[in-house]
């Protein structure tokens, strides 16, 4: 893997990582489109590159991490389900899932389809959840049910916490905010296992792709945490579940067929 590729992938992953589209899935078709082999290292490279978009998160949201200890124990039970699931389904993830194309494009698919039917169908409550202090602890953990299902890659880790946060009656800003604080033991621990697992295979030139990898998506990461805070005002995720539809059918066309 040359710079060039590696600030692609560093790019992708930062504009990907927070919008209901899914990182994961956008990182092993970028491979497929710059002809890159599912090797360990690229495997690890996807895995780990997301630690880099979680930057710009504690540096906005650094209060809520350190003062406000209730927040923090939500996010902790939300983490628990993803936690658990993830250290009994590894091996599989990484030795299977993360190979298939197909999966990634029927997720993309699946998910955009059911993110439009969702964003015509749902309206929010007067009584909706407005602010992270206002979540249960019974929340939290559906949320963090329904972010275990983003181990299947293309699903998305934030378009199913979204809409798992929007099916409890949390508004729009409140789940996306905690959506962006459970990305942080989400993301640590998914990279802290693997390179547990892995980094002792790993030459000086793959090192380095990763930390150029880590630079390139906290920059991009940045502003794409900003576009995302401020396009919720005054829109829903219905443009995302287009896009979901037609990125599916884009790449099967180019990839698969």
């Amino acid at each position: 893997m040359d710079l060039f590729q590696t600030i692609i992938f560093g790019v992708v992953e930062g504009i990907t990582e927070f919008l209901p589209v899914s990182s994961t899935g956008h990182l092993i078709l970028t491979a497929k489109i710059l002809g890159l082999r599912q090797t360990d290292f690229l495997k690890s490279f996807e895995i780990s590159i997301q630690l880099g978009a979680i930057v710009p998160v504690i540096f906005l949201y650094w209060r809520s991490l350190l003062i406000d200890r209730k927040t923090l124990s939500k996010v902790f039970v939300a983490f628990l389900p993803t936690a658990g699931l993830g250290l009994i389904f590894y091996k599989i993830i990484k030795q299977y899932l993360l190979n298939s194309e197909k999966i990634v494009l029927i997720s993309l698919l699946t998910g955009g389809v059911l993110l439009i039917l969702f964003e015509l169908l749902h309206r929010e409550k007067t009584d909706a959840v407005k602010d992270l202090s206002g979540i249960s602890f019974k929340q939290a953990f559906l949320i963090g049910v329904c972010q275990s299902l983003a181990m299947v890659p293309g699903v998305s880790r934030s378009l199913a916490t979204i809409l798992g946060g929007l099916s409890l009656g949390l508004q729009r800003r409140t789940i996306v905010q905690f959506s962006f604080l459970l990305a942080i033991p989400t993301i640590l621990s998914a990279t802290a296992l693997d390179l547990m697992k892995s980094s002792t295979s790993f030459s000086h030139d793959q090192l380095y792709s990763l930390a150029a990898g880590f630079m390139v998506s906290c920059i991009v990461a940045f502003f794409s945490v900003k576009f995302l805070l401020s396009y919720i005002q005054k829109h829903n995720f219905i443009l995302f579940g287009v896009y979901r539809v037609l990125a599916a059918g884009a790449f099967w066309f180019l990839l698969i067929r």
